[in-house]
């Protein structure tokens, strides 16, 4: 009775052994599958990850684009260089012009004037004929005030005024003195006495100084 109690329990234990076998077995499959299936992934990822590699590589697009601005820019680079060159021979051009202009502008500056005061010296030589046979000293000097008067219009004409200094105030923007004296009267102290010689102004600009004694 008891072996045969043991052999029941024998087929358990064997049965039982047999279940955990079997168990074990299957979670390895198990296990091996999913292993299988991630491998089976990860290959299939790889050429993506390669497709991608060689995607971002770089091609020849932008190389070329770069030799064609390199170009663009030699060619405006030149372009400029002429504009350069041809803006220097101008400005030469002009300077040389203006040069010339100048010098003759010089040259040729007081010819109005000249051809102004002409008449005026016809006048004096046809006094100086009259002096030399005229009888009456009135007449002369009556000729060469006429003279004197028609010379003093043509200055006029041209902008020159006599500067006013007798018994005005002295001003060192319009006065020179030359020396000073005791004031013949009260009333002329600091101020002009007598006028060694006469100054003159040019549209207002002052282009001699009246040389001046000053009372003290």
């Amino acid at each position: 009775m008891v072996k045969a109690k043991g052999n029941i329990f024998g087929k358990k234990e064997n049965k039982s052994h047999h279940e955990k076998s079997t168990e074990k077995e299957g979670l390895t499959e198990d296990q091996l599958t999913d292993g299988a299936e991630k491998m089976s992934a990860s290959d299939d990822e790889q050429p993506s990850e390669v497709t991608s590699e060689v995607t971002a590589e770089p091609t020849a697009e932008p190389i070329r684009e770069i030799s064609n601005k390199e170009e663009e820019y030699k060619v405006q680079l030149k372009e400029l260089q002429d504009k350069y060159v041809r803006l220097m021979a101008e400005f030469d051009n002009f300077r040389k012009r203006s040069l010339k202009e100048r010098s003759e502008l010089i040259k040729s500056a007081g010819e109005d004037i000249l051809v102004s005061i002409l008449p005026v010296i016809d006048d004096f030589e046809r006094g100086l004929s009259v002096m030399e046979t005229a009888q009456d000293l009135e007449s002369v000097k009556q000729g060469v005030l006429l003279i004197y008067n028609k010379f003093k219009d043509f200055l006029s004409q041209r902008g020159v005024k006599e500067i006013e200094a007798s018994k005005q105030d002295f001003n060192v923007d319009v006065h020179e003195a030359i020396t000073k004296i005791p004031a013949p009267e009260e009333e002329l102290k600091g101020k002009v006495v007598d006028v060694i010689q006469k100054g003159y102004s040019l549209n207002d600009k002052v282009i001699r100084y009246a040389k001046v004694v000053v009372g003290e």
